[in-house]
């Protein structure tokens, strides 16, 4: 496979970073030595050198440790310029539950609920008051389907299935 030689082909930071960057949650050492395919040593020497890196960058992204736990994250004190460039006003647990509704396209609430646990009623209320989800009566039993609205697709501008599979072609 071509993408796994060009992988190879970064230094040892590069695929660290690359890895923190596309998991999106923190990770152990250990995970990151076996995502990496190196000992656990290397993976510490590549994190070391690329927290040292980023510490004498001038970026908005650090390397954040949480116990023995590590992620790629924005700098401290970028939270007003992050809710500036946002469109959306949403809990993190709400664009959670949208982001499943998204996933499955369509879902019963019921099923939702089961998947994000009670919480889930108020995120649908949030969503349905911003208009970035609607919801239907299921023909038969008691829940609702929900389905993705124009508005989570102007604001987010995911362009349709059938649109993705035509620019791949």
């Amino acid at each position: 496979m071509q993408s796994k030689g060009l992988i190879q082909g970064l230094s040892l930071p590069a695929r660290m970073e690359a890895i923190l960057y596309l998991k999106g949650r923190p990770l152990s050492l250990e995970e990151l030595a076996e995502i990496a395919a190196v000992s656990r040593e290397e993976a510490e020497l590549g994190l070391i050198t690329l927290i040292t890196d980023y510490a004498h960058r001038d970026t908005a992204l650090e390397v954040r440790q949480e116990g023995n736990r590590y992620s790629l994250q924005l700098r401290d004190g970028l939270g007003d310029l992050v809710q500036n460039l946002l469109p959306v006003d949403l809990s993190t647990a709400a664009l959670r539950t949208l982001a499943t509704i998204a996933l499955k396209k369509r879902i019963l609430q019921s099923d939702l609920v089961e998947l994000r646990g009670s919480g889930a009623y108020d995120h649908i209320k949030e969503l349905l008051a911003q208009n970035f989800i609607e919801r239907k009566r299921q023909s038969e039993g008691r829940s609702y389907w929900l389905t993705l609205s124009e508005k989570f697709h102007r604001t987010f501008a995911i362009k349709a299935e059938a649109d993705l599979w035509k620019q791949a072609a």
